[in-house]
């Protein structure tokens, strides 16, 4: 049996399949049954891919901004907790090494770590022209010095050219307390990029 509705929006269980205008409905409890399957079906769906907010907490893998040039605006301390990378002996990075942001050695010979190139980190990181990238260097453990070289199309910046025995431009790590270094890729295009040392 079926009943025809009049013009006013009639609503179903507050979803998706609410707004019906100048249609039929059919009544038969088989299909009302169905259609409250597939209403729940929509709302465990959207609950699963909802982002958990709380007012002490955001817990999500990754956060998108929505609207181009809104930025994101944090009232607090970012703190970081990266995985590590571990490079022990001389070699190049790679891509997926340098994406981590955190590389440690414990050698107690001298290491020397070539930076990937423009083209696999870019990829890696999906890089366009403005992508900030920071990579940090543990040598605590170590016992020798690590050195990090430029990779092609992955160089240093003027300013680290122009300090290039210290500051911006110090590219060697010592072991041991002191041995913490922080360098910043700053990407000029998907396929290449300069760096710094800042810390």
């Amino acid at each position: 049996m079926i009943k025809r509705i009049n013009k006013k929006n009639k609503n179903i269980g507050g979803g998706p399949l609410g707004n019906i205008s100048d249609g039929i409905l059919p009544q038969d409890a088989a299909t009302v049954a169905q259609i409250s399957v597939v209403q729940a079906n929509l709302d465990a769906t959207n609950a699963a891919n909802a982002t958990a907010f709380s007012t002490s907490a955001l817990t999500t893998d990754s956060i998108t901004e929505k609207t181009a040039l809104a930025n994101i605006t944090v009232n607090s301390a970012i703190i970081m907790k990266h995985a590590t990378a571990a490079i022990n002996v001389t070699a190049t990075a790679t891509a997926a090494q340098v994406k981590t942001g955190y590389i440690t050695s414990t050698s107690a010979a001298a290491v020397t770590i070539t930076l990937p190139t423009g083209t696999l980190l870019g990829a890696a990181l999906g890089a366009v022209q403005g992508t900030i990238h920071d990579l940090f260097i543990d040598n605590t453990a170590g016992a020798n010095t690590v050195t990090i070289a430029v990779a092609v199309n992955g160089i240093i910046s003027a300013a680290a050219t122009a300090g290039a025995g210290a500051g911006a431009g110090l590219l060697t790590v010592p072991s041991g307390v002191t041995g913490q270094a922080c360098f910043r890729l700053m990407f000029s295009s998907a396929t290449a990029y300069t760096f710094s040392r800042i810390a």
